[in-house]
């Protein structure tokens, strides 16, 4: 039997670590999307298309971190909710292009000032300098190759 003292304790472990911090900010952003109608992962593909443009479905799962299986139910929500639409690609008729309607960029538009607010929130609890800091550590991490 394996000793548990051979074990970091679990306030050290690094995963552990990152999925609570994770539900400590996504709490407050929760009930701000709860109130838009919107699910997390659907907010991070509107986001995508609207700072980023039409896009295809591929590069909205990388950039909005979510994988291709999920983005499909995903879409399948949003064109219900006629928040983006889907039309395929005039080159390439096998490529799908994905763009936000004026109803989902106006979604994005009407919540960001409090997701501005939770982000500040955020930033005036932990300091300036160390907001910035870990948004720096954290993009190192992503960019590292294990």
């Amino acid at each position: 039997m394996t000793n548990t003292r051979d074990f970091p304790a679990t306030s050290q472990s690094l995963p552990i670590a990152l999925l609570r911090a994770r539900e400590k900010v996504m709490g407050p952003v929760r009930m701000m999307l709860s109130d838009a109608g919107v699910t997390e992962q659907q907010w991070r593909v509107l986001r995508v298309l609207v700072e980023d443009g039409p896009l295809d479905p591929t590069t909205i799962a990388e950039r909005a971190v979510l994988l291709l299986p999920s983005l499909t139910r995903i879409l399948q929500k949003l064109e219900e909710k006629q928040l983006v639409t889907r039309v395929r690609d005039q080159v390439d008729r096998r490529r799908q292009v994905i763009t936000a309607t004026e109803t989902g960029a106006a979604l994005i538009a009407e919540n960001m000032p409090e997701a501005r607010q939770i982000a500040q929130g955020l930033r005036d609890k932990l300091g300036a300098e160390k907001y910035d800091q870990l948004l720096v550590l954290l993009a190192e991490l992503d960019q590292e190759s294990f």
